[in-house]
């Protein structure tokens, strides 16, 4: 699928589907949170854990989304 098209079809579901914009928002949470842990010259073993349970946290909300997406894709089809 065309990049924008998808970029397009994310800023609808942003709009009009509140389990998908609940899911975004959770998303860039999370992301924040792992830049500033990422931003620290070192981290300690509790960080480090933290980071990792972030990244998967992150992975399963991006899986829900792109699993949305694809949904209305296929509701969608012309």
């Amino acid at each position: 699928m065309d990049k924008a098209i998808q970029e397009e079809l994310k800023a609808h579901l942003m709009q009009t589907n509140e389990t998908f914009r609940n899911l975004m928002n959770q998303h860039h949470e999370y992301d924040s949170l792992v830049e500033k842990l990422e931003s620290k010259p070192v981290l300690t073993a509790e960080e480090e854990i933290e980071e990792h349970r972030l990244k998967k946290l992150k992975l399963q909300l991006k899986d829900q989304m792109e699993s949305i997406v694809s949904e209305y894709r296929l509701q969608h089809a012309g």
